[in-house]
């Protein structure tokens, strides 16, 4: 479990707020992570609840996309909170493809 969150962390330090390109964890916006078997659920606030709905939907995709290409995390789910669009980043965020899903076609 360690050894995952290292790597959890690790990720989301690479994740930067393009308006400001300072790390989200320099920033302190992370505000849980969840880590249950291969699913793993990340709540975090953006830097005010008006930042741009740009940069806001630009940081919840890399973390759900980063911590996907982790190996032994198959689910992510990002909660943004505290901001105008929440509920639309959240919705747009968490139902984006996830690469790890076999959908069984052929190409």
């Amino acid at each position: 479990m360690n050894e995952m969150k290292v790597k959890i962390f690790d990720a989301l330090s690479k994740i930067v707020d393009p308006e400001i390109n300072t790390s989200i964890t320099e920033l302190e916006l992370i505000d849980e992570v969840d880590i249950n078997d291969d699913n793993v659920k990340v709540d975090l606030h953006l830097t005010s609840p008006f930042c741009p709905a740009v940069f806001g939907f630009k940081i919840c995709q890399d973390i759900h996309d980063y911590l996907l290409k982790i190996d032994g995390i198959d689910n992510v789910k990002v909660n943004v909170s505290n901001h105008f669009m929440a509920e639309q980043i959240n919705n747009q965020v968490n139902n984006s493809a996830n690469p790890k899903i076999n959908n069984n076609t052929n190409l």
